[in-house]
């Protein structure tokens, strides 16, 4: 295994829904070995995963402590920034739909004033010591990766963004922070957004998702020496916007063909970089592990844990890639729960 060079998937609980996870990389929910734990299995697998449930609430301390318990040393989690610091219109948007007097919270623009000082939906110091406060296990234990500052389309390259991506790193330095825009303005002002990023030592999130008018335009080329943050979103055009289920945006299986690109990529930049995270988050029906494993192989690294006959059956090309599940590991729970 390459030391810097992590591999793993966005998110790892997927439960329900038709993509879900279990019956496909998991067991089936009902008849599941007693004890089985999906995060230690999961781990089984991969050195890294990317934790998005942060994203919709704070994380907790307690929780992120038996996150640290249930997996093996040198692990990472690298974990999403809560939506109020990121996409203050959702998080103002909720917080509204939970009052019984929506107007209490006042009025805002949707012209980029979200992120201004007056923005009621701007968070607080009290907002960042909680977030602090709740990662502070996987800090302590050493299992703590980067920290992902995920921004929405919208978020367009203007003073007041600049302003307030500069306020956010100076209120996380001393954390590892990958930022990942997405709006083309930010792009056609390359240099800017690269001395700004640099500035705080902050990787550009390179991205892969579907391209239109507005996307982004990305090189792939790393921007600052400490790490390098890669995500694999996929490529389905058709569901990207309209959708019956936001999962449906993430099914999409990569080829190999496709994959070269960023094992590629990623051969090159882990020359460049201390650190090398690279995420696949087309979860749907844990098209994300198939991905990340073919990715592990054709980076030469040990492609390990077991897999399932139904995740094979599912994906027949990674028979002779990835280690079947021997009958007596399927018949016994294949990771015990950490007391």
């Amino acid at each position: 295994m390459t030391p810097g060079l992590r591999i793993g998937t966005s998110g790892w609980n997927y439960p329900t829904g038709r993509g879900t996870w279990n019956g496909v990389f998991y067991p089936p929910a009902r008849g599941r070995p007693k004890g089985f734990d999906e995060l230690a299995f999961y781990a089984s697998h991969f050195d890294t995963v990317e934790v998005n449930s942060t994203f919709y609430g704070q994380p907790r301390a307690a929780v992120c402590r038996a996150w640290a318990e249930r997996t093996p040393a040198g692990f990472e989690f690298s974990v999403k920034l809560y939506q109020k610091f990121t996409h203050p219109k959702m998080y103002q948007e909720r917080v509204i739909a939970s009052l019984p007097d929506p107007s209490a919270l006042g009025d805002v623009d949707a012209d980029g004033s979200l992120y201004g000082e007056l923005s009621p939906a701007k968070p607080n110091q009290a907002d960042l010591d909680e977030f602090r406060r709740g990662i502070e296990p996987l800090a302590e234990a050493g299992k703590l990766g980067a920290l992902l500052a995920q921004f929405p389309p919208s978020f367009k390259d203007t003073p007041a963004s600049r302003d307030y991506l500069a306020r956010l790193l100076t209120a996380f330095s001393g954390y590892h922070v990958a930022v990942e825009l997405r709006h083309k303005s930010w792009s056609d002002r390359i240099g800017e957004t690269l001395a700004l990023l640099n500035e705080f030592r902050s990787a550009w999130v390179q991205i892969d998702e579907p391209k239109f008018r507005l996307s982004i335009r990305q090189n792939y080329l790393p921007n600052v020496q400490g790490f390098y943050y890669m995500r694999l979103h996929g490529r389905n055009v058709e569901q990207w916007w309209r959708h019956a289920k936001s999962e449906d945006r993430y099914d999409y299986l990569y080829s190999a063909d496709e994959l070269r690109e960023f094992s590629d990529t990623a051969g090159a930049v882990r020359r460049l970089v201390k650190k090398l995270y690279l995420y696949t988050n087309n979860h749907f029906s844990a098209k994300s592990v198939a991905n990340a494993a073919m990715i592990k192989q054709q980076l030469g690294e040990p492609v390990e844990g077991e897999y399932p006959a139904e995740f094979l059956e599912r994906y027949p090309h990674l028979v002779g890639v990835v280690r079947p599940q021997s009958t007596i590991s399927n018949q016994r729970s294949a990771v015990p729960v950490t007391p």
